[in-house]
Protein backbone atom coordinates (compact mmCIF):
# COMPACT_ATOMS: atom_id res chain seq x y z
CA UNK A 1 0.00 0.00 0.00
CA UNK A 2 1.48 3.56 -0.60
CA UNK A 3 2.39 6.02 2.18
CA UNK A 4 -1.77 7.10 2.67
CA UNK A 5 -0.60 10.89 2.90
CA UNK A 6 0.97 10.59 -0.31
CA UNK A 7 -2.03 9.55 -2.09
CA UNK A 8 -4.14 11.93 -0.19
CA UNK A 9 -1.77 14.46 -2.03
CA UNK A 10 -2.99 13.22 -5.83
CA UNK A 11 -5.31 16.15 -7.58
CA UNK A 12 -8.32 15.18 -8.77
CA UNK A 13 -9.40 17.96 -10.51
CA UNK A 14 -9.67 18.85 -13.83
CA UNK A 15 -11.74 15.67 -13.95
CA UNK A 16 -15.58 15.32 -13.74
CA UNK A 17 -18.48 12.71 -13.26
CA UNK A 18 -17.24 8.74 -14.16
CA UNK A 19 -13.63 9.96 -15.15
CA UNK A 20 -13.93 11.84 -11.10
CA UNK A 21 -15.09 8.90 -10.06
CA UNK A 22 -13.06 6.44 -11.87
CA UNK A 23 -9.78 8.51 -10.43
CA UNK A 24 -11.10 8.20 -6.87
CA UNK A 25 -12.12 4.86 -6.91
CA UNK A 26 -8.39 3.94 -8.03
CA UNK A 27 -7.10 5.84 -5.03
CA UNK A 28 -9.91 4.86 -2.69
CA UNK A 29 -8.78 1.12 -3.30
CA UNK A 30 -5.17 1.60 -1.84
CA UNK A 31 -6.53 2.70 1.24
CA UNK A 32 -9.35 1.47 1.73
CA UNK A 33 -12.73 1.08 -0.82
CA UNK A 34 -15.06 2.46 -3.38
CA UNK A 35 -18.52 1.09 -3.29
CA UNK A 36 -20.43 1.60 -6.38
CA UNK A 37 -24.35 2.09 -4.35
CA UNK A 38 -26.92 3.34 -7.50
CA UNK A 39 -26.47 4.98 -10.74
CA UNK A 40 -26.71 7.90 -9.09
CA UNK A 41 -24.76 7.39 -5.61
CA UNK A 42 -21.19 5.89 -4.87
CA UNK A 43 -19.18 5.67 -1.66
CA UNK A 44 -15.36 5.43 -0.43
CA UNK A 45 -13.86 4.51 2.49
CA UNK A 46 -10.39 6.10 3.75
CA UNK A 47 -9.27 3.38 6.68
CA UNK A 48 -7.19 5.88 9.18
CA UNK A 49 -7.98 6.55 12.11
CA UNK A 50 -10.57 5.91 14.96
CA UNK A 51 -12.72 9.37 14.78
CA UNK A 52 -15.04 8.77 11.51
CA UNK A 53 -16.32 11.02 9.44
CA UNK A 54 -19.60 10.49 7.49
CA UNK A 55 -19.83 13.15 4.97
CA UNK A 56 -22.54 13.63 1.87
CA UNK A 57 -21.62 15.74 -1.33
CA UNK A 58 -22.91 16.25 -4.76
CA UNK A 59 -20.12 14.83 -7.70
CA UNK A 60 -20.85 18.72 -8.95
CA UNK A 61 -20.17 20.54 -5.37
CA UNK A 62 -16.89 18.35 -4.96
CA UNK A 63 -15.42 19.98 -8.31
CA UNK A 64 -15.72 23.66 -6.34
CA UNK A 65 -14.82 23.32 -2.86
CA UNK A 66 -10.91 23.03 -3.17
CA UNK A 67 -8.70 23.50 -6.10
CA UNK A 68 -7.51 19.45 -6.10
CA UNK A 69 -11.56 18.83 -6.39
CA UNK A 70 -10.93 16.50 -3.40
CA UNK A 71 -13.52 15.22 -1.37
CA UNK A 72 -14.17 17.64 1.62
CA UNK A 73 -12.81 15.02 4.34
CA UNK A 74 -9.40 14.68 2.61
CA UNK A 75 -8.24 17.28 4.89
CA UNK A 76 -8.84 15.36 8.55
CA UNK A 77 -7.54 12.61 7.18
CA UNK A 78 -4.27 14.23 6.23
CA UNK A 79 -4.53 16.88 9.57
CA UNK A 80 -6.08 14.78 11.93
CA UNK A 81 -5.75 11.34 10.80
CA UNK A 82 -9.23 10.85 10.76
CA UNK A 83 -11.07 7.74 8.87
CA UNK A 84 -13.48 8.51 6.39
CA UNK A 85 -16.70 7.23 4.75
CA UNK A 86 -17.75 9.69 2.11
CA UNK A 87 -21.29 9.37 -0.26
CA UNK A 88 -21.44 11.17 -3.83
CA UNK A 89 -24.63 12.12 -5.58
CA UNK A 90 -25.08 12.98 -9.11
CA UNK A 91 -26.96 16.34 -8.93
CA UNK A 92 -29.12 17.34 -5.18
CA UNK A 93 -30.75 13.68 -5.13
CA UNK A 94 -31.15 14.19 -0.67
CA UNK A 95 -30.01 10.40 -1.05
CA UNK A 96 -33.27 9.39 -1.12
CA UNK A 97 -32.40 5.82 -2.50
CA UNK A 98 -33.29 2.59 -1.13
CA UNK A 99 -29.60 1.48 -1.92
CA UNK A 100 -28.39 3.80 0.48
CA UNK A 101 -30.95 2.38 3.26
CA UNK A 102 -29.30 -1.02 2.40
CA UNK A 103 -25.89 -0.23 2.16
CA UNK A 104 -26.62 1.40 5.67
CA UNK A 105 -28.24 -1.68 6.90
CA UNK A 106 -25.19 -4.03 6.20
CA UNK A 107 -23.14 -1.24 8.02
CA UNK A 108 -25.11 -1.84 11.30
CA UNK A 109 -25.46 -5.60 10.78
CA UNK A 110 -21.80 -5.44 10.73
CA UNK A 111 -21.04 -2.84 13.23
CA UNK A 112 -19.38 -0.88 11.30
CA UNK A 113 -19.47 2.08 13.56
CA UNK A 114 -19.25 0.46 16.43
CA UNK A 115 -15.47 0.17 14.98
CA UNK A 116 -15.04 3.98 15.90
CA UNK A 117 -14.37 5.62 18.94
CA UNK A 118 -15.88 8.64 17.09
CA UNK A 119 -18.42 9.33 14.31
CA UNK A 120 -19.21 12.86 12.82
CA UNK A 121 -21.52 12.99 9.78
CA UNK A 122 -21.56 15.83 7.89
CA UNK A 123 -23.07 17.68 4.83
CA UNK A 124 -24.51 21.06 3.43
CA UNK A 125 -28.05 21.92 1.43
CA UNK A 126 -29.59 18.64 0.65
CA UNK A 127 -26.26 16.74 1.55
CA UNK A 128 -26.98 18.15 5.19
CA UNK A 129 -30.11 16.52 5.61
CA UNK A 130 -28.87 13.41 4.18
CA UNK A 131 -26.22 13.87 7.29
CA UNK A 132 -28.30 14.36 9.80
CA UNK A 133 -30.86 11.87 8.36
CA UNK A 134 -28.70 9.04 8.10
CA UNK A 135 -26.73 9.84 11.25
CA UNK A 136 -29.26 7.20 13.16
CA UNK A 137 -27.68 4.44 12.02
CA UNK A 138 -24.86 5.26 14.48
CA UNK A 139 -25.74 6.05 17.81
CA UNK A 140 -24.05 9.07 20.33
CA UNK A 141 -23.27 10.64 16.33
CA UNK A 142 -22.62 14.06 16.22
CA UNK A 143 -23.54 15.94 13.17
CA UNK A 144 -22.42 19.28 11.47
CA UNK A 145 -25.47 20.06 8.75
CA UNK A 146 -25.40 23.66 7.09
CA UNK A 147 -28.37 25.02 5.74
CA UNK A 148 -30.49 21.64 5.58
CA UNK A 149 -33.80 20.74 4.63
CA UNK A 150 -35.81 18.96 6.92
CA UNK A 151 -37.74 16.77 4.53
CA UNK A 152 -39.34 18.10 1.15
CA UNK A 153 -42.74 16.01 1.71
CA UNK A 154 -45.56 18.41 0.33
CA UNK A 155 -46.93 17.86 3.76
CA UNK A 156 -44.98 18.86 5.90
CA UNK A 157 -42.87 21.69 3.66
CA UNK A 158 -45.45 23.22 0.76
CA UNK A 159 -44.06 25.96 1.16
CA UNK A 160 -40.85 25.47 0.14
CA UNK A 161 -41.20 26.16 -3.56
CA UNK A 162 -37.34 25.83 -4.48
CA UNK A 163 -37.31 22.06 -4.78
CA UNK A 164 -40.60 20.76 -6.94
CA UNK A 165 -39.29 18.73 -8.65
CA UNK A 166 -38.52 16.28 -5.70
CA UNK A 167 -42.21 16.29 -4.57
CA UNK A 168 -42.41 13.05 -6.04
CA UNK A 169 -39.62 11.52 -4.00
CA UNK A 170 -40.83 9.59 -0.59
CA UNK A 171 -39.67 11.48 2.51
CA UNK A 172 -41.82 9.21 4.47
CA UNK A 173 -40.54 6.42 4.95
CA UNK A 174 -37.41 4.76 6.24
CA UNK A 175 -34.74 7.89 6.98
CA UNK A 176 -37.34 10.20 6.07
CA UNK A 177 -37.77 13.12 8.50
CA UNK A 178 -34.35 14.36 9.20
CA UNK A 179 -34.99 15.96 12.49
CA UNK A 180 -36.38 12.85 14.08
CA UNK A 181 -33.35 11.24 13.16
CA UNK A 182 -31.09 12.87 15.03
CA UNK A 183 -32.98 11.77 18.66
CA UNK A 184 -30.25 9.02 18.57
CA UNK A 185 -27.24 11.73 17.94
CA UNK A 186 -25.08 12.93 21.31
CA UNK A 187 -24.86 16.34 19.55
CA UNK A 188 -25.74 18.06 16.18
CA UNK A 189 -25.31 21.08 15.03
CA UNK A 190 -26.92 23.40 12.64
CA UNK A 191 -25.80 26.19 11.13
CA UNK A 192 -27.59 28.51 8.61
CA UNK A 193 -28.25 32.16 7.59
CA UNK A 194 -31.84 33.48 9.45
CA UNK A 195 -31.86 36.17 6.05
CA UNK A 196 -32.85 33.40 3.95
CA UNK A 197 -36.04 33.02 4.95
CA UNK A 198 -36.43 29.08 3.57
CA UNK A 199 -33.72 28.17 5.23
CA UNK A 200 -34.51 29.59 8.78
CA UNK A 201 -38.11 27.90 8.43
CA UNK A 202 -36.28 24.23 7.92
CA UNK A 203 -33.83 25.34 10.68
CA UNK A 204 -36.61 25.94 13.07
CA UNK A 205 -37.94 22.29 12.28
CA UNK A 206 -34.74 20.89 13.99
CA UNK A 207 -35.82 22.18 17.26
CA UNK A 208 -34.49 19.64 19.23
CA UNK A 209 -33.14 19.04 22.90
CA UNK A 210 -29.53 17.87 21.48
CA UNK A 211 -29.35 20.11 18.63
CA UNK A 212 -27.62 23.64 18.65
CA UNK A 213 -29.07 26.18 16.10
CA UNK A 214 -26.16 28.50 15.25
CA UNK A 215 -27.06 31.41 12.99
CA UNK A 216 -24.56 32.79 10.08
CA UNK A 217 -26.19 35.98 8.81
CA UNK A 218 -25.87 37.55 5.40
CA UNK A 219 -23.61 34.27 3.97
CA UNK A 220 -26.61 32.68 2.19
CA UNK A 221 -27.50 28.84 1.49
CA UNK A 222 -24.07 28.28 0.37
CA UNK A 223 -22.12 28.41 3.75
CA UNK A 224 -19.71 25.35 3.23
CA UNK A 225 -18.04 27.57 0.44
CA UNK A 226 -18.46 30.70 2.82
CA UNK A 227 -16.70 28.85 5.80
CA UNK A 228 -13.78 27.67 3.48
CA UNK A 229 -13.40 30.97 2.72
CA UNK A 230 -13.58 32.50 5.86
CA UNK A 231 -10.78 29.83 7.17
CA UNK A 232 -13.44 28.65 9.93
CA UNK A 233 -15.05 25.25 8.27
CA UNK A 234 -11.75 22.86 9.39
CA UNK A 235 -11.05 24.62 12.53
CA UNK A 236 -15.46 23.78 13.96
CA UNK A 237 -14.72 20.52 12.39
CA UNK A 238 -11.94 19.79 14.54
CA UNK A 239 -13.38 21.38 17.18
CA UNK A 240 -16.38 19.31 17.17
CA UNK A 241 -14.03 15.86 17.26
CA UNK A 242 -12.13 17.47 20.05
CA UNK A 243 -15.80 17.66 21.84
CA UNK A 244 -15.34 21.24 22.41
CA UNK A 245 -17.83 23.61 23.29
CA UNK A 246 -19.46 23.91 19.52
CA UNK A 247 -21.55 27.37 20.02
CA UNK A 248 -18.72 29.08 21.51
CA UNK A 249 -16.12 28.12 19.47
CA UNK A 250 -18.40 29.16 16.37
CA UNK A 251 -18.77 32.04 17.91
CA UNK A 252 -15.37 32.95 18.18
CA UNK A 253 -14.50 31.43 14.26
CA UNK A 254 -17.00 33.61 13.53
CA UNK A 255 -15.79 37.00 14.44
CA UNK A 256 -13.50 36.52 11.06
CA UNK A 257 -16.71 38.02 9.36
CA UNK A 258 -15.61 41.06 10.32
CA UNK A 259 -12.92 41.28 8.27
CA UNK A 260 -14.81 40.26 5.05
CA UNK A 261 -15.61 42.43 2.27
CA UNK A 262 -18.73 40.53 0.85
CA UNK A 263 -20.10 40.66 4.77
CA UNK A 264 -19.68 44.12 5.47
CA UNK A 265 -21.14 45.28 2.22
CA UNK A 266 -24.39 43.36 3.32
CA UNK A 267 -24.27 44.57 6.94
CA UNK A 268 -23.88 47.99 5.63
CA UNK A 269 -26.37 47.71 2.94
CA UNK A 270 -28.96 46.81 5.60
CA UNK A 271 -27.87 49.69 7.84
CA UNK A 272 -28.22 52.18 5.21
CA UNK A 273 -31.69 51.13 4.07
CA UNK A 274 -32.60 51.66 7.74
CA UNK A 275 -30.98 54.83 8.03
CA UNK A 276 -28.93 54.27 10.74
CA UNK A 277 -26.63 56.56 9.52
CA UNK A 278 -24.00 56.35 12.34
CA UNK A 279 -24.10 52.65 12.53
CA UNK A 280 -23.42 52.64 8.82
CA UNK A 281 -20.31 55.53 9.15
CA UNK A 282 -18.69 52.95 11.59
CA UNK A 283 -19.23 50.01 9.47
CA UNK A 284 -17.36 51.89 6.59
CA UNK A 285 -14.37 53.57 9.28
CA UNK A 286 -14.23 49.89 10.49
CA UNK A 287 -13.43 48.11 6.96
CA UNK A 288 -12.02 51.26 5.81
CA UNK A 289 -9.12 50.67 8.84
CA UNK A 290 -9.46 46.61 8.81
CA UNK A 291 -8.97 46.16 4.97
CA UNK A 292 -7.12 49.31 4.01
CA UNK A 293 -10.57 49.88 1.39
CA UNK A 294 -10.56 53.72 0.29
CA UNK A 295 -14.13 52.90 -1.09
CA UNK A 296 -15.66 52.05 2.54
CA UNK A 297 -13.64 55.70 3.48
CA UNK A 298 -15.26 57.44 0.71
CA UNK A 299 -18.83 56.23 1.59
CA UNK A 300 -17.86 57.24 4.87
CA UNK A 301 -17.26 60.81 3.81
CA UNK A 302 -20.08 60.80 1.89
CA UNK A 303 -22.59 59.58 5.20
CA UNK A 304 -20.94 62.65 6.93
CA UNK A 305 -22.06 64.86 4.81
CA UNK A 306 -25.13 63.74 4.54
CA UNK A 307 -25.45 64.04 8.21
CA UNK A 308 -24.11 67.58 8.20
CA UNK A 309 -26.97 68.44 5.48
CA UNK A 310 -29.56 66.72 7.80
CA UNK A 311 -28.00 68.51 10.89
CA UNK A 312 -28.43 72.29 8.89
CA UNK A 313 -31.91 71.67 7.69
CA UNK A 314 -33.18 70.65 11.06
CA UNK A 315 -31.10 73.96 12.30
CA UNK A 316 -32.90 75.71 9.57
CA UNK A 317 -36.06 74.55 10.90
CA UNK A 318 -35.83 75.08 14.18
CA UNK A 319 -35.06 78.54 13.68
CA UNK A 320 -37.93 78.94 11.47
CA UNK A 321 -40.23 77.87 13.57
CA UNK A 322 -38.57 79.97 16.61
CA UNK A 323 -39.80 82.69 14.12
CA UNK A 324 -43.14 81.78 13.69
Amino acid sequence: MQDLAHLLEETLAGQSGQAWLGALEELADEVGYFQPLSAKHNAAFVDAGKTLLVSFETLQSVQTINDKAHPIGFEMVRKEGWSLLSFFSDGDTWFRDPSIYRYFDRLIDDGFFEDFDQVIFYGAGSCGYAASAFSVAAPSAQVLALSPQATLDPRVTEWDDRFRRMRRTSFSDRYGYAPDMLDAAQRATIIYDPKVELDAIHAALFTRPNVNKLRMAYFGSTLDLQMMRLGIFYPLLSAIGASDLIPSTFHMLHRERRKDRNYLRAVLGDTEDAKRWGFAKAICMHAAETLNAPRFKKRADQIDALLERERAQASQAEGRDNIN
